[in-house]
């Protein structure tokens, strides 16, 4: 029940009922308002300096979210690119190194400048598109990986096929040498024969009576037999795989056919004095890849150490070739 007020009218000197004007009463409506707006808005003021507003709540609750899954993904990183490293310098310095083999291509693998491009990368961005830059990252050192562990097949298939992989590498003398006199001029610079300036000789020659039989020195395919006009005379190239290639020139005659597969051993022609030659020997070279190196390194079939340092003290001589 509604309380109503009196005031003592001294006027009329009697006791009236007291009525608020509708002004007052919305003035004070206004006043109350006004106050608990303010109120409120003080209240929320100090309560979000010291708790934070409910949107500040779910960022910090992303912000940690973001900042768990870096540190995960960041342990991951580290771990991959430890096996990373392990793969590739295994692969690099000890399977590839024993078989010969062609390392896989570098570009797969980070240089130091881009990796310095990267950490000052990294270090522009927000965690964000930090979590999103290691995903990336992660993904590509995986198929690096899986390309490291596919190097590894091919290792394992050499192993596998080692035997096939000896059998296949020069490793011994064209020719009979057994006395070890037989190299009349080395790898190097040496005196033409014909024109007296010092060239190139990218082989070893054999000095030998003419007829002396030549043998191949590995196993592999007769790509060239006879003569093509190119100074080596009458000559044999057999492709021996794996990057191996020989050359026998100067031959008086050809035993082996084009096409023909050849064994380790096997008479492929006979000593002779054909093309660019001033007597009957053996011209005889080796090409890894396309490119001659020096035959002396490839006779470790049929020499002891110490055979094998007297022919290489032959074989350095400074002299004239025999083509």
């Amino acid at each position: 029940m509604k309380k109503i007020k009196y005031y003592y009218n001294a006027n009329t000197l009697r006791y009236e009922k007291l009525e608020t004007p509708l002004r007052v009463r919305l003035l004070r409506v206004f006043g109350f308002v006004a106050a608990a707006l303010v109120t409120a808005g003080l209240i929320s003021y100090f309560a979000f300096q010291f708790i934070g507003s409910p949107k500040e709540k779910v960022l910090a609750q992303q912000n940690k979210a973001l900042r768990d899954n870096y540190d995960l993904l960041e342990d991951e990183l580290k771990s991959v690119q430890q096996q990373m490293k392990e793969l590739e310098n295994r692969d690099n310095n000890v399977y590839r190194a024993i078989f010969e083999a062609n390392p896989i291509p570098d570009s797969a693998r980070a240089k130091e400048l881009e990796v310095k491009q990267e950490i000052a990368k990294v270090e522009r961005i927000k965690d964000y598109q930090l979590v999103s830059s290691i995903t990336n990252t992660l993904t590509e050192l995986k198929s690096r990986i899986a390309a490291q562990k596919k190097s590894y097949d091919e290792v394992e298939e050499l192993v596998n096929n080692k035997e096939k992989l000896l059998a296949h590498t020069p490793a011994i003398q064209p020719v009979s040498n057994k006395d070890l006199n037989r190299i009349a001029s080395g790898f190097g610079y040496r005196i033409d024969p014909v024109y007296k300036t010092t060239k190139f000789h990218a082989g070893l020659d054999f000095s030998a009576p003419q007829g002396t039989p030549i043998y191949a020195t590995a196993d592999g395919t007769v790509t060239t037999a006879g003569s093509t006009g190119n100074g080596y005379g009458n000559h044999v190239i057999i492709n021996h795989g794996y990057g191996y290639e020989t050359l026998y020139g100067h031959m008086v005659r050809v035993k082996a056919n084009n096409g023909q597969a050849v064994k380790r051993g096997e008479v492929i022609g006979w000593v002779g004095s054909t093309g660019k030659s001033t007597g009957p020997h053996c011209h005889y070279e080796v090409h890894k890849y396309g490119e001659k190196i020096d035959p002396i390194y490839f006779f470790y079939n049929d020499l002891t150490p110490e055979q094998f340092d007297m022919l290489l003290k032959k074989a350095a001589a400074s002299n004239q070739s025999f083509d």
